[in-house]
């Protein structure tokens, strides 16, 4: 059972610093919503190790080769990386879109509730791998996804080819979006060198999105 942090679901709804006393009826549907994804999402996910170069800003994971500085910065003193793709499945989905059509508002919530549940899961699978790199005196990077800061979205179709994601039932629409829609690619560095331990700060992320964290 993935653990989904609350304060990250109510995030995504929206909730930033409201008085505890308001959150009483949204915290009782998020119960609800939570114990209903738990029993309907089904995680999944795989990852690969390849090895990395780095020269005159060309980036080559195996075969594929990545012009972005953002991530070139990510991955300074790395080695090797892995990719990763996870997902909770396509009966989430299922689910929220059968939510619109009786009770909007719990369609909103496992929306939000969703995502939480999904970069939990990544921070799951993340630690696996800290733990089985540290066994062999290696540190790994914040994991790094297309569509981050100059990250092409475009490198979405070499995860699918690399990675064979629809052996998880993961496809691709025309726009790179993933169907599930709850899922996640992501680019972990892979290094000899100790790193600090990594924390979700918007402020060190260049992207700008609507959800970003604010103290």
């Amino acid at each position: 059972m993935i653990e989904i942090n609350r304060k990250e679901a109510l995030r995504y709804l929206g909730y930033r610093q409201s008085v505890e006393g308001d959150l009483t009826e949204i915290n009782s549907a998020l119960d609800h919503c939570i114990e209903v994804l738990q029993k309907t999402a089904v995680p999944r996910h795989i990852v690969k190790r390849l090895p990395l170069t780095i020269e005159n800003h060309t980036i080559t994971i195996g075969d594929m080769v990545i012009h972005s500085r953002n991530l070139e910065n990510n991955l300074k003193g790395c080695h090797a990386v892995y990719l990763f793709v996870a997902t909770i499945g396509i009966e989430v989905d299922r689910l929220i879109k059968r939510t619109e059509l009786t009770k909007m508002s719990d369609a909103v919530i496992y929306q939000a509730a969703g995502a939480a549940m999904i970069e939990a899961y990544c921070d799951e699978v993340n630690e696996e791998l800290n733990q089985e790199a540290y066994k062999n005196n290696e540190f790994l990077k914040p994991r790094f996804s297309p569509g981050y800061g100059d990250l092409a979205l475009d490198h979405q179709k070499d995860f699918m080819r690399l990675l064979q994601m629809d052996k998880i039932g993961i496809s691709l629409l025309e726009s790179l979006l993933m169907v599930p829609s709850k899922s996640v690619t992501a680019i972990i560095g892979i290094t000899h060198h100790a790193q600090p331990r990594h924390t979700k700060d918007c402020a060190n992320c260049p992207a700008q999105c609507e959800f970003r964290r604010i103290k």
